[in-house]
């Protein structure tokens, strides 16, 4: 079953292609597509982007396809950045900028009060079949970046029950107990009930 990732970030398809290798699945990337636009992701929840990046990559390809849209979630910041995780910083924000914003607005802010989630809300769509899946993953905010692994927000995100930031985790580590991995666990049940 052909799968497209709609998504141009390597580091996120490399993470997703890991982790629904199957032979079952043949994944592609936006990447692959070259000629698709960019979209804009202008929707007010993670739920609305990953569908509007689902439906616009999969009207334009054939393909069936998972988008996701991620956001990380501080409770001490009224669970900001949340939807604007990716360009917290502005729209051409690297990850070191959006770390160095959010170390910023957690300044001085004692550890029991960092708690934070990370939330991947997942898009299926294809003929017939539009789904949403969410995973979550608990834990709290470093006052520090550790690690050099992952990418966005991995070196400064410790998992609950971990005392290793994402960063410090290795790739199969981290998908063991990531919020992306637990909602594609979900959507590899949704594509391996599809015929």
């Amino acid at each position: 079953m052909k799968i497209l990732v709609a998504s141009h970030n390597q580091h996120k398809v490399e993470e997703i292609s890991n982790l629904i290798s199957s032979p079952q699945f043949s994944v592609r990337s936006l990447n692959d597509f070259p000629t698709i636009p960019k979209s804009v992701e202008d929707e007010p929840t993670l739920e609305g982007n990953a569908v509007k990046k689902a439906r616009e990559a999969f009207k334009t390809t054939g393909v069936l396809t998972l988008a996701d849209d991620t956001g990380l979630e501080c409770y001490y910041l009224e669970l900001k950045p949340g939807v604007f995780s990716a360009r917290y910083s502005g729209e051409n924000a690297t990850y070191a900028d959006n770390n160095a914003k959010l170390l910023r607005a957690l300044k001085g802010v004692p550890p029991r009060r960092r708690n934070a989630r990370f939330r991947s809300v997942i898009a299926i769509v294809g003929n017939n079949i539009q789904k949403l899946v969410e995973g979550t993953m608990e834990g709290a905010i470093a006052e520090t970046p550790h690690g050099s692994n992952g990418f966005g927000y991995d070196p400064l995100f410790i998992p609950r029950g971990s005392k290793k930031t994402y960063a410090e985790m290795t790739l199969e580590e981290k998908n063991k107990v990531s919020h992306r991995a637990a909602a594609l666990a979900k959507a590899v049940e949704v594509l391996r009930g599809m015929k």
